[in-house]
């Protein structure tokens, strides 16, 4: 984010086209005053307001969809159930689905008329899918019953990227999470033992990278420097790699990969997977491979794998987040090597300077199913959603569950677990866990916040690493483009085709196994999957909303 508080031209491009939309939509306010929700107010808070405790008038209760982590999985013993309809009078009915087969078991049971009310955890453009059968309720015409929401968005100035979800209709299927803050999660550790003993620092440009990693090749030759994970289980290998070099580079790639992206510079969306910047993140990686400073199995082994070869000191680099890089690598590095020390850098500036890639201020969030507004306490539903997810008391409850019986407050925002509660290996002898035992810091109801809460379980190296990343400008997100019913289904069919067609051509390229020579007579081929077709789709959808919304 700009430091100076100035807009960039992009944005202010991009804010011409919202400002229209507000005015056709009302930002999304116009619930009750186009629908009659008198009859729909059973258990409902009178006058709620931002800030305020929701408790129902009357016991409720509500149906919800649990992605059951098997790191934690679901008890109905949890701390978390008995202390929420405590404070709400509401009792939430949770439907366990395993992580793995979650957003299948979700498709089916809304295709089937099946779903619960509530279904969380869905990210920004999955919703999509559900719009044109009526199945999931358009959120954003009733988000002034919730003032939570409503009063984020407006502080946090999260109107443009709120907007990048609206469908064709003007309307928006899905409450997301909301961060005050660009949140950075991943990039590469280095083993800084192993640095220090050759004379070599931690690098700060891709550029460094490649001389550091060229450097321990020298050093150690028969060992590649760097061996990379998140390759398997995904559809992009070594996505996380992907990510953060693209990142660099301007450009969408690995894990954030979608096939179109917005050229500011042209004023039009081109095909992602054929542009210079994806070509050069391409032709980096497969430099390192090349040269042997990269292991090649870094995109077809699991990362238990990678994890092996770096604690067999195989290898001396790997991608990491903050939680990987102490929990596993250093804890496990220090117990087996006297000495080992292991940093994560801030992602290697590139091409495209200090910046971080725009829109990650939306998380995953909650669609509604439409049979929601049938109900009677359908207002009293849709305060508890804006009081759980969104408020501030609501946010710090799921976190850290229930002042002095799991946490203690620490100094202004700080938080201090109990004794004998450990959160994600933090003590590693204690006989609790916050989330096996308690329910709390689950994923279904933990995300988005101020950054005072966001930052307040972060270890020390995930604090320096955020707020080195949190000190770049965000890259604005896409100018709004929603496709039209018939567009959108005429989109998928070609879309999956096409971001294969990418994933399978970027890892021959990258492994050598499809000379660079062939780039040219790669994107032909991408032309004759209809990429063009594809990119006019989109490109005929933005200029259709800029007339409509002039």
């Amino acid at each position: 984010m700009k430091n100076d508080g100035q807009l960039s031209r992009r944005q202010i491009l991009a804010a011409a086209g919202f400002i229209g939309l507000a005015a056709l939509t009302g930002c999304g306010s116009g619930g009750e005053d186009t629908k009659d929700l008198s009859k729909k107010r059973t258990g409902a808070m009178k006058n709620y307001r931002a800030g305020q405790q929701f408790t129902a008038t009357e016991p409720l209760t509500f149906t919800v969809l649990h992605n059951d982590n098997p790191v934690y999985p679901m008890k109905k013993s949890w701390l978390f159930w008995k202390e929420l309809s405590r404070r709400t009078g509401v009792t939430l009915d949770a439907t366990p689905v395993p992580l793995s087969d979650y957003e299948k078991k979700r498709s089916l049971l809304i295709g089937a008329g099946d779903a619960p009310l509530l279904i969380p955890k869905t990210y920004p453009g999955a919703e999509t899918a559900f719009v044109s059968s009526g199945a999931i309720l358009p959120v954003s015409e009733y988000t002034d019953l919730m003032p939570n929401f409503r009063e984020k968005v407006k502080r946090w100035n999260l109107q443009p990227e709120i907007d990048s979800l609206r469908q064709s209709d003007g309307r928006y299927y899905l409450l997301p999470g909301l961060h005050e803050k660009v949140r950075q999660q991943y990039s590469l550790a280095f083993r800084t033992d192993v640095l220090d003993q050759h004379g070599l620092t931690l690098p700060t440009t891709w550029d460094e990278v490649y001389t550091t990693l060229k450097a321990l090749r020298e050093e150690y030759p028969d060992r590649y420097p760097l061996t990379d994970r998140w390759s398997t289980n995904t559809p992009f290998p070594a996505g996380a790699l992907f990510q953060y070099l693209g990142q660099a580079h301007g450009v969408r790639a690995g894990w954030s990969y979608l096939n179109t992206t917005w050229d500011a510079t042209a004023e039009k969306f081109v095909f992602t997977g054929a542009t210079d910047a994806f070509r050069q993140v391409v032709e980096y990686l497969r430099t390192l491979v090349a040269e042997k400073l990269m292991d090649p199995e870094s995109f077809t082994q699991t990362d238990e794998e990678a994890v092996r070869k770096l604690l067999g000191e195989k290898s001396f680099a790997i991608s990491a987040n903050a939680q990987e890089l102490v929990q596993n690598y250093r804890y496990n590095l220090q117990r087996q090597v006297k000495g080992a020390g292991i940093e994560m850098v801030p992602v290697p500036l590139g091409p495209a300077g200090e910046v971080v890639m725009g829109g990650g201020r939306l998380e995953n969030g909650m669609m509604i199913s439409s049979k929601a507004l049938e109900r009677d306490d359908f207002v009293a539903l849709m305060q508890f959603v804006d009081w759980l997810w969104y408020s501030d008391a609501g946010q710090e409850f799921c976190k850290w569950g229930v002042e002095n019986t799991t946490f203690t407050r620490s100094g202004g925002a700080g938080y201090r677990l109990q004794p004998g509660i450990s959160l994600m290996g933090s003590d590693p002898g204690a006989p609790k866990d916050l989330q096996k035992d308690f329910g709390f810091f689950n994923g279904v109801f933990t995300y988005g916040g101020s950054w005072a809460l966001v930052s307040s379980s972060f270890s020390p190296d995930e604090k320096r690493f955020t707020d080195a990343m949190a000190a770049r400008e965000e890259l604005p997100t896409d100018p709004p483009h929603p496709l039209r019913a018939e567009e959108q289904e005429q989109a998928t069919l070609w879309d999956t085709p096409l971001k294969d067609h990418v994933t399978q051509n970027a890892l021959r390229f990258v492994l050598g196994k499809r000379p660079l020579s062939e780039w040219d007579d790669y994107v032909k081929e991408l032309k004759a999957k209809n990429m063009d077709r594809l990119i006019e789709l989109h490109n005929q959808a933005y200029e259709r909303f800029q007339k409509e919304n002039a």
